[in-house]
């Protein structure tokens, strides 16, 4: 007795018609294509991430914006490149992996609404994440890094 299996040789009883519309059939577009697009924006600012230590450093000099829940360090890099850069850092001292990752996550939320639309084009803008940061609430964060982003664009 083999393995295989038995089956019919029979071909199966014939089907039932494919649902599709006559429209679709005979039409030369699909129902997509007759849809205007959606709207979307013109102009979309990225944040160019800082990797090098020496960039994090150059911009500890920098101009200075403490709140309680983070510091905001904004240096114009001089150069004719107007690319806004962000960077984030967040020590062990905050807590552990779980929660320095979520705070990282929380900060770029934050630059790509608050930095990304009113930051100073052509400056790196680093956040420093400070003891008791993940507790505040995110509308407050918000409030206060846009505060800070508006004094450094003056």
């Amino acid at each position: 007795m083999s393995d295989e299996a038995h089956f019919s040789a029979e071909q199966s009883g014939s089907r039932a018609p494919a649902r599709v519309s006559d429209t679709d059939v005979h039409s030369g577009r699909s129902r997509r294509d007759s849809q205007s697009p959606c709207p979307r924006p013109q102009k979309t600012v990225r944040l160019t991430p800082i990797r090098k230590r020496s960039d994090f450093l150059a911009a500890n000099s920098a101009r200075r914006f403490a709140t309680p829940g983070f510091v905001l360090l904004v240096r114009d890099r001089g150069d004719l490149d107007a690319t806004m850069r962000l960077g984030i850092t967040v020590t062990k001292k905050i807590g552990n992996a779980v929660i320095r990752n979520r705070m990282k996550r929380r900060f770029r939320a934050l630059a790509n609404d608050v930095i990304a639309a009113s930051g100073k084009s052509g400056a790196d803008h680093i956040l420093i994440g400070r003891l008791g940061g993940i507790e505040r609430d995110y509308a407050l964060i918000r409030s206060e890094l846009d505060r800070a982003v508006k004094r450094a664009v003056q």
